[in-house]
Parts: structure tokens; C-alpha cells; sequence
């Protein structure tokens, strides 16, 4: 049969939705919350779900539950939720915003800094009490660029669709690295210094900036935003969401952060006792992180001397916890850890 004679519909509801990896956000459907469920805001940057980032501008103290909810529109199992538990207004340059953060080496097929620079389109689900102005900075940090743009939340406790699209920055490059390149920055307050009029065409300022008419989610208790189905692609039109499986999205996430357990056990051995007197318990990650990352968490050994540091070596494969005892028995460590390799 020839490919003209295929009936388009039996391939699902477009070509583009059964190729690859288009989606360049991870996690938009905010299945995967290494971290927890649940993540208390106020002047710290942190996460609930993975690789959307809570952050404030200039200290801004935005009191807020966030949460991951069996909530969302068809197709969709969960969402990000933000809670307000304390009213406040920001002042001066204070903001309360959701990053997204891409590596600029992920950026490199939208050609910036060439006369083909490609548009991209964002699209998500978005649900609120509280109907208004929102505003979205899409920014390029090596030069510090911006584009802003607004959407409407028209409905109270309704999900919403929304699509708006970038155009490609001709001007400047996006660094081919593992470091920040392009951001999404879901604005949520600002303060009257970051607010700026919306542009489609790149602001050269660095900065977290709100469009004017950019509503103040934090001025009431129990005000709530909520998000899932983000999908940012090449083109100027937005395509249904690529779905993929719960391994495929922690696989993704864990490049950029690792959880293991509260409890398991791990085994180690010395070399040779009488030249080499030290333990190693050396552990993989399960795949490479994006640079060496941040690692936390608790050791306790049931055999010999445990006497250094955790970890005592860390790349971005693997990790070792090394102890020191002088014999060349095998140990056991009972160890929880993360490691942390966000942008």
C-alpha cells in the first residue's frame, strides 16, 4: 500500500504526534516528585515536582504550599499546585515565579544567532480561583534576553488551554553547553520595579521581568494556580502532548536529580589490607547527570571504622563512599542519599 493511501486518522491525531522526542520540557505532565509531594515556599528556591523551580525574586517572602495533585484535565493523572498561606504583596524588584530551565546544548536545533532562528510554541493546561492577567518571560541567558508575553485565566476553578509562541532570537547565539540556556518563568506576583510592557521582539535586560497587567496571585489566602501538559516544541503550532511512559520521564528527571530510598544496603572491600587499607562502596548512578552533582544523605557502618566524609567521590556516573578499618573484611552501610545536578 502506498503511504498516500493511508488513512490519516488511523495514525492518531496528527503525523507529528508519533515523532520522538519533540517536547523540549521534561516532566510537563508532572508524573515524577523525587523530592516529595509536597514543598513548603517562602524566601528559598525549591521544587515539588521535578525540574519546575519555585524561586523568588529579591527575598520575596511568598508563603505557599506546593503540591503534586491527582487533578488535571482528560489525559492528564496529576498537576502542579501552588497554595497560598499567607497574603502578601510584592514590593520593589520581589517576584514569585516558576522556572523551567533548559541546557543550552538542548537548545541548539532552534539555530539562534542564525537567520533561520526557528520559532518555538508553549503550550500548557492551567487552572486558578483567580481569573485575570498572567505573564510569561521566555529569556536567553548568555547575553541576557528576553521575550514577554501574556495569557487570561477567563474561568474560575476551570482547566484551561493555553498556546503562545516565540519567535526565534536571529541576533544572539544560545551556549552549546550542559549549563542554563533558554528559561520559561511562569510569573504568579511581581513587584512594581519588574513590571514591563509584554514584546515579541527580544528585550536585551537581564532580570526577572512581569508583564503590567500581571495579576498578584499571593494577595489572599487559599489562592491557587495549577499546571500540567507543558510542551514546548519547535513551530509556530502547538501539537497534542507527547505522552511517554513513567520510566521514560524519571529516567529523563534523573539527570538532573537522584533520590535513593530511605534504607537499603550496600557492600564494599578492601584492595589489599596491608597497602590499601580503605573501603570502597562504589554506586552508579542510574544514568549520567548533567555535571557533577551536590550529594546529601546519612551512613552508618556495621563492621569496622567508618571514618570519613559522604560521599568521599563524586562524578557524574558514580559515587563512593570509602572507609578506613585496616582489614580486609567486607562491610555493609545502611545510607539514604540524593545527588543534585539542577540548573
Amino acid at each position: 500500500m502506498a503511504l498516500t493511501d493511508i488513512d490519516g486518522q488511523r495514525l492518531g491525531d496528527s503525523v507529528s504526534d508519533k515523532l520522538g522526542d519533540r517536547n523540549l520540557i521534561i516532566n510537563g505532565a508532572q508524573t515524577i516528585a523525587q523530592r516529595g509531594a509536597s514543598f513548603s515556599m517562602s524566601t528559598t528556591a525549591g521544587f515539588c515536582t521535578d525540574r519546575f523551580k519555585a524561586v523568588q525574586g529579591s527575598s520575596f517572602d511568598w508563603q505557599s504550599t506546593l503540591t503534586q495533585e491527582s487533578d488535571g484535565p482528560d489525559g492528564f493523572s496529576k498537576s502542579l499546585k501552588v497554595n497560598v498561606d499567607t497574603a502578601s504583596t510584592p514590593t520593589g524588584s520581589q517576584n514569585a515565579v516558576f522556572y523551567y530551565r533548559l541546557e543550552g546544548q538542548d537548545c541548539q536545533q532552534l539555530g539562534y544567532g542564525s537567520n533561520n532562528a526557528k520559532t518555538t510554541t508553549l503550550s500548557f493546561w492551567v487552572k486558578s480561583n483567580k481569573t485575570g492577567t498572567y505573564s510569561i518571560q521566555f529569556a536567553n541567558n548568555n547575553p541576557t534576553k528576553y521575550l514577554l508575553v501574556e495569557y487570561s485565566i477567563n474561568s474560575a476553578d476551570t482547566w484551561e488551554y493555553k498556546t503562545m509562541s516565540f519567535v526565534g532570537d536571529t541576533a544572539s547565539t544560545v551556549d552549546n553547553d550542559n549549563a542554563e540556556g533558554l528559561d520559561v518563568r511562569w510569573n504568579l506576583a511581581a513587584g512594581p520595579t519588574d513590571l514591563a510592557a509584554p514584546s515579541n521582539t527580544w528585550v536585551s535586560t537581564g532580570g526577572i521581568f512581569a508583564s503590567n497587567d500581571q495579576v498578584n496571585l499571593m494577595d489572599a489566602v487559599n489562592n491557587y494556580w495549577q499546571i500540567t501538559g507543558v510542551q514546548l516544541e519547535v513551530g509556530n503550532t502547538a501539537t497534542p502532548f507527547q505522552h511517554e511512559s513513567y520510566g521514560q520521564t524519571l529516567a529523563k528527571c534523573q539527570r538532573y536529580y537522584f533520590k535513593m530510598g530511605t534504607s537499603f544496603s550496600l557492600h564494599g572491600h578492601t584492595l589489599t589490607a596491608a597497602t590499601d587499607p580503605y573501603k570502597r562502596n562504589f554506586f552508579p548512578f542510574p544514568v549520567e547527570m548533567r555535571d557533577t552533582p551536590d550529594c546529601d544523605g546519612t551512613s552508618t557502618i556495621s563492621s569496622g571504622v567508618f571514618s570519613t566524609g559522604f560521599p568521599n567521590y563524586t562524578g557524574t556516573t558514580t559515587f563512593a563512599i570509602i572507609g578506613t578499618d585496616g582489614t580486609a573484611a567486607s562491610f555493609s552501610t545502611t545510607t539514604a542519599f540524593d545527588a543534585d545536578a539542577e540548573l
